[in-house]
């Protein structure tokens, strides 16, 4: 039997990291020491007082059925006080707050609920490739806002054209920003929720990234802004905050029509996040947040040594005010891809290429801060080596 996969498969790019993961089990199979600094997963452990709720919540017999696919109400209760203690912010948990199996899955199924064939959605490049990805399993159409360094990776939004703005149903945002570790100012949120009330256009905020930040900085709430709550939602995830990604929780929140809409769609394709698991983000999210700060301090040390080792071998790389990634330019001579095959064949260094985010990536590499400090150091003097 012949079988043909539907049209919306064939037109999928190759994602970005299963390909990384093939090219590192080739070089590991080949004897090679590779110190991979590609793909965003981090290596320290779940704080141990969130594995021991777990621990204690999985002997629960009443989370041993069928969850609630919005959460149940302790955790949104959990979600809403977090964001009030974090951001200010005053939310209904139980109109304005949907728990997610990770932010992921909700990334791709939100435009279910608001595309249809020939919408369009805002897409920022370079960027997470799923918010693509889930307006292309719609039939909607991806409308690119380069990413670049003159405008401080922000997107342009004034350079969009009517026609596309008469046609434009979402536009997705994700500051701190993946993967150039860009932040967005206050003044710049104004503007997209002027924009976005202006042209009747939904705001959906990636805000995966929003307590990963170094230094004097703490990153906004998209929906702190005034009039926000009238135009968007937000996606936060526990993943990179409490190094939780195997554990796949996270939560929505914003107006309330957004958020039953995208609670519609996932009490029809899914069965809601294992209640244990909620538990435990509930022991997270009500903490004092003594993990958070410490992880901020080992990835800023992280940070400080990769940066200035990059620097100090002639690489163009800035110093990030948020996230785990070092988005740097490359050198003369190569573009993307010939850099990073560089690295890896010639010193065992995994790094992401900046186009495989998007066009305007060429001429970049993302490291990862997510190997030890002394493993950094190493993989600069291995660039050295090579440079």
């Amino acid at each position: 039997m012949k079988f043909e996969l539907a049209e919306r498969l064939n037109a999928l790019p190759p994602y970005l990291f299963v390909e990384l993961d093939r090219k590192k089990a080739e070089a590991v199979a080949n004897g090679v020491d590779v110190i991979d600094l590609g793909i965003g997963d981090p290596d320290t452990p779940t704080p141990q007082f969130i594995v021991d709720k777990m621990a204690q919540a999985i002997r629960n017999p009443a989370y041993h059925r069928y969850p609630s696919s919005i959460g149940m109400m302790p955790f949104r209760k959990s979600a809403a006080q977090w964001c009030e203690k974090r951001f200010g912010l005053e939310i209904d948990p139980a109109s304005q707050v949907c728990c997610l199996i990770g932010s992921k899955e909700a990334i791709a199924h939100f435009p279910l609920a608001f595309i249809d064939p020939g919408d369009v959605v805002l897409v920022p490049t370079p960027g997470y490739p799923v918010y693509h990805i889930g307006t292309l399993f719609t039939g909607g159409e991806t409308y690119y806002l380069p990413l670049v360094e003159q405008n401080n990776f922000l997107p342009d939004l004034d350079s969009i054209p009517q026609e596309i703005l008469e046609r434009a149903k979402i536009l997705w945002l994700n500051y701190p920003n993946n993967p150039t570790a860009a932040i967005a100012p206050v003044e710049f949120f104004e503007k997209v929720v002027d924009f976005a009330s202006n042209n009747n256009i939904i705001v959906c905020h990636d805000a995966a990234y929003s307590e990963m930040t170094y230094d004097d900085y703490t990153a906004p709430s998209f929906l702190e802004i005034p009039g926000a709550m009238d135009v968007g939602m937000e996606f936060h995830s526990l993943s990179k905050t409490y190094n939780m990604t195997g554990w796949r929780i996270g939560f929505a929140v914003g107006n309330k029509e957004l958020i039953g809409a995208l609670a519609k769609v996932k009490g029809n394709v899914d069965s809601g996040q294992f209640e244990a698991i909620q538990d435990a983000a509930i022991a997270a999210l009500s903490s004092d947040q003594q993990c958070v700060k410490e992880m901020k301090g080992i990835y800023t040390e992280r940070r400080n040594v990769l940066v200035d080792g990059l620097r100090s071998i002639g690489l163009d790389a800035s110093m990030p005010k948020a996230t785990f990634y070092v988005w740097t330019k490359v050198p003369k001579g190569y573009d993307s891809a010939s850099f990073c095959a560089l690295l890896l064949e010639k010193a065992g260094i995994v790094c992401t290429p900046g186009n495989g985010f998007g066009e305007p990536g060429e001429g970049y590499v993302r490291f990862a801060l997510t190997v030890s400090k002394e493993r950094l150091q190493e993989a600069v003097e291995r660039m050295k080596g090579v440079l």
